[in-house]
């Protein structure tokens, strides 16, 4: 039965591939709608008449279109041609003309957009209760916030009305509302989801952001919708990889016991600690860190030159029609009076000293884990304060993209109240497919089901990882490998872990003098042995700035793996081993690195 049919992207393939046609999706849609009785998730609904048109217009099922009869939901402030874009302010409302660019893209692959979403107005807030429209409900529990300021887009993943969503993120507007309703937020890279066709809260930080009930699904819908658009002057050309296999020695950092906060949230803080206990298990570093200089960040995401890239956008109504503008938006926005290109300035310039602080703590590990939220906000808490809720809630977001990087949030088992475990997982922009594979881990544990629909998790077996054709396999023995010192030199160029291998038995392991770091040398000869090793994937375009910097007597040859590839690796000269110490008995550096140690 199709009221029985999960909207994910594998069960409507497969629906597809078996005869279902889009307009018995579109119907099925459209009583999901009405059984969920929330007039708060859309502001606009594209007219049915329309609907079928376009699905029929999609012709004979076609699995080469990734995205072929998927109905999505779009937040209201991301253009669809014919349907009005509103930033949830009546008297800021205009008919777009043009899809917004991602919105085309999905399109183009034969996703469906359904309807406009609900929002906090001008993405401004992370509770998603400043909206002139009826308030989302929560799809877990109707005491709690339904999350901003993408809270339509979110509700309707969870309730199983669309299979995704597009938001909008800012200051955690992606992410916030997957983790109060048990769904997924992929929070890309800045720049890699065009913004044209998008109403700017901060130009200079939004990105387009995505939800889904499953890691691989936002995935998908994430590689689908990169593509470099030359008309907006933020925009990154950014390669959406497949998703590859987690590092051997995956080193995760987690807010220190002396900065993290949860406000008093026991419930909340025993969630993180048992995800961290899962990390660990699965033989992850954690490490914790001090978080003082990331909130310290995340301060100055309201204050002077970000509120006034807001007022850019919202002054002009501000001035002409203030009580068009939601109070606490009026609130908020209204601080840039006043504020001077000064002020902008020592912002910039207190951001990039902050940037330098926190540069080495990031550089020390391979991602960051999060809780998504400190705590809970009650409906109730934000009527009596309007403030402090919304402002705890951006604790461990309000700085993402301050700092240029992306994000995750995931779904963890729930909390010992029944509410919804969530983390977020932060990386160095560009390791969007890592943060990926380890989603997919952390969505697997414990019991649990899909949003709020009942559904429960499909098994889902990482994709076997691969090189693409713009990347070249890179093969290393030494500190580039997981967890060593030099390992950034690969991840900060994008490179992606594929598999551990080891080489065919002639060949011979060195300890060359000199470092730090230790490094080996890795020598093809007679009477040697096989030696343990990781394969990346290096992006072509990077090739030659990794080159630059092998000092000799390293250089970049072809190596012979036991599985009979022959990717690039490191080689050394012969004339430098001479004298070096022979360690090719241990078969690994890291056991070489492990008994220098003890």
């Amino acid at each position: 039965m199709l009221t029985d049919l999960p909207f994910t992207l594998p069960a409507l393939r497969a629906a597809y591939a078996a005869g279902l046609a889009p307009a018995g999706v579109l119907a099925e849609m459209l009583r999901r709608i009405r059984a969920a009785d929330d007039p708060g998730i859309f502001i606009h609904l594209i007219d049915e008449a329309a609907l079928l048109a376009e699905a029929v217009a999609l012709g004979p099922y076609d699995p080469d279109r990734a995205l072929w009869g998927i109905p999505f939901a779009v937040k209201d402030n991301i253009d669809v041609a014919g349907c009005p874009t509103t930033a949830a302010c009546p008297a800021f409302a205009r008919m777009a003309e043009a899809d917004a660019f991602v919105v085309a893209r999905l399109r183009a692959a034969g996703a469906i957009p359904v309807g406009k979403t609900n929002l906090d107005q001008f993405a401004t807030g992370l509770v998603g209760v400043r909206t002139p429209w009826p308030v989302p409900r929560n799809a877990i529990d109707p005491a709690i916030v339904p999350g901003g300021s993408s809270s339509g887009s979110a509700v309707a993943v969870a309730r199983g009305i669309v299979a995704f969503s597009l938001g909008t993120d800012t200051a955690g507007s992606g992410r916030v509302p997957a983790g109060l309703n048990n769904i997924v937020g992929l929070k890309p890279s800045l720049g890699a989801l065009s913004t044209s066709g998008v109403v700017p809260a901060c130009r200079t930080l939004d990105v387009v952001s995505i939800f889904a009930l499953t890691v691989a699904d936002a995935h998908a819908v994430f590689r689908v919708a990169v593509g470099y658009d030359a008309a907006d002057p933020y925009a990154r050309r950014v390669v959406a990889g497949p998703m590859p296999a987690l590092p051997p020695a995956l080193r995760i950092g987690i807010p220190s016991r002396q900065t993290i906060r949860f406000f008093g949230d026991d419930a909340q803080q025993a969630m993180f600690d048992a995800t961290c206990a899962s990390l660990r298990a699965m033989g992850a570093d954690v490490v914790e860190l001090d978080f003082t200089p990331f909130y310290a960040v995340a301060a100055m995401l309201y204050e002077g030159a970000w509120v006034a890239e807001r007022h850019a956008v919202v002054g002009p109504l501000l001035a002409s029609d203030p009580q068009a503008v939601h109070p606490v938006i009026r609130q908020i926005v209204g601080g840039a009076v006043g504020m001077t290109a000064t002020d902008a300035f020592k912002g910039f310039y207190r951001l990039e000293a902050l940037r330098r602080a926190v540069e080495p703590v990031l550089a020390s590990v391979d991602m960051l884990c999060v809780p998504t939220m400190p705590t809970f906000p009650t409906l109730a808490e934000l009527a009596a304060d309007p403030i402090t809720p919304n402002s705890r809630a951006g604790t461990y977001t309000n700085f993402v993209n301050l700092l240029g990087m992306c994000g995750l949030a995931v779904p963890a088992p729930p909390r010992a109240d029944g509410r919804p475990g969530s983390v977020t997982l932060l990386a160095a922009g560009g390791r969007d497919a890592t943060l990926a594979s380890l989603g997919q881990v952390i969505e697997a544990w414990g019991e649990r089901t899909l949003g709020a629909t009942g559904w429960a998790r499909p098994a889902t077996l990482p994709a076997l990882a691969r090189a693409m054709p713009e990347d070249i396999e890179l093969a290393v023995c030494g500190a580039h490998m997981s967890g060593l010192p030099l390992n950034s030199e690969l991840t900060s160029r994008g490179a992606r872990f594929l598999r551990r291998a080891e080489t065919t038995a002639d060949y011979r392991l060195y300890s060359l003098p000199g470092g730090p770091p230790r490094r080996p040398g890795l020598l093809r000869m007679a009477g040697g042995g096989p030696i343990r090793l990781e394969v990346w994937a290096l992006p072509l375009a990077e090739v030659g700035g990794f080159l630059a910097g092998i000092p000799a007597p390293l250089g970049l040859g072809t190596v012979v793996l036991a599985d009979g590839t022959t990717p690039k690796g490191f080689l050394c000269e012969a004339a430098a081993v001479a004298g070096a110490e022979d360690v090719t008995a241990y078969g690994d550096w890291r056991l070489v690195l492990r008994e220098a140690a003890a």
